[in-house]
């Protein structure tokens, strides 16, 4: 670590890069672990603003470095090896190492089978599993020298209730697909210290994707704000790599376990809603 950590800022001198981030929750991870000291580095393809879209690599890097963190964008696309290897190399000349893999990218198209045109169901599997696959290995080798290692999936535990896999195979697949990935890498890297996690919102989060494509306002209105998800992860992020490993975390039990029992600054209401694979 190049600089001291301290209670203020526990991450001072940690790097974490992230797929994504240029919004949503990934931006809100970006900002939460730059406002306890990280470096962070986001690989994101929203070089220019998208009129359907808040926010591009660019004004997230702004934000984290207000937070009081230092940011890299860095404008390529996940699926794409070597735009991959030219972020974690980046990312290693900037900040001088990697601690954190943050797989945070995925595409959403929760359709039925027959509803879901072949090259959306490409797009999922190609950004959710390659890029996952793709920019955790990239990162391996630093992550191997870092004295606190962790990767940490966005993805949900894997629930095989025959109501959840029959909703929408094909995004499940996807979804489940990071989670055994990272569950995965919890045992092949256990000997490492290499740390390996999920984590998923019990509830929705207000996002641009709950907004278009899982219900609109009413939806929005009834999700929590992404902080939540932000809090929880940093709260992995800290928790010593050997000891916090192959676990399918949700947000709300990790808080809990950290001491908050009122969620209610988060948003959402009294009647938030359940997100995708969490059961009542």
């Amino acid at each position: 670590m190049s600089t001291r950590a301290t209670d203020k800022r526990p991450l001072e001198g940690r790097t974490l890069l992230m797929s994504g981030g240029s919004r949503g929750i990934g931006l809100a991870i970006g900002v939460a672990a730059g406002r306890l000291g990280a470096n962070v580095a986001l690989l994101a393809k929203t070089d220019v603003p998208d009129p359907r879209l808040p926010g591009t690599v660019h004004t997230a890097a702004e934000e984290i470095r207000a937070a009081g963190g230092q940011a890299l964008a860095v404008v390529g696309d996940v699926r794409d090896e070597a735009d991959v290897q030219r972020a974690v190399d980046e990312t290693v000349a900037r900040f001088g190492g990697i601690d954190f893999v943050v797989n945070n990218a995925s595409a959403l198209a929760p359709l039925k089978t027959e509803e879901l045109p072949v090259k959306k169901f490409d797009l999922m599997q190609q950004i959710q599993l390659r890029g996952t696959f793709l920019l955790t290995r990239a990162a391996l080798p630093h992550l191997r020298r870092s004295s606190h290692p962790h990767i940490l999936s966005l993805s949900p535990p894997v629930n095989l209730a025959p109501h959840w896999m029959g909703k929408h195979p094909a995004y499940t697949l996807a979804k489940y697909g990071m989670s055994l990935l990272t569950l995965g890498w919890a045992a092949e890297f256990a000997e490492a210290g290499i740390a390996a996690n999920t984590l998923w919102p019990r509830t929705l989060i207000a996002t641009a994707a709950v907004k278009n494509l899982l219900g609109g306002d009413d939806s929005m209105q009834r999700a929590r704000a992404p902080d939540i998800m932000a809090d929880a992860a940093t709260a992995i992020l800290l928790r010593p790599p050997r000891d916090c490993t192959g676990q399918s975390f949700i947000d709300e039990d990790v808080l809990r376990a950290e001491g908050l029992t009122d969620f209610s600054r988060y948003g959402g209401g009294p009647d938030v809603l359940l997100d995708l694979y969490v059961d009542p």
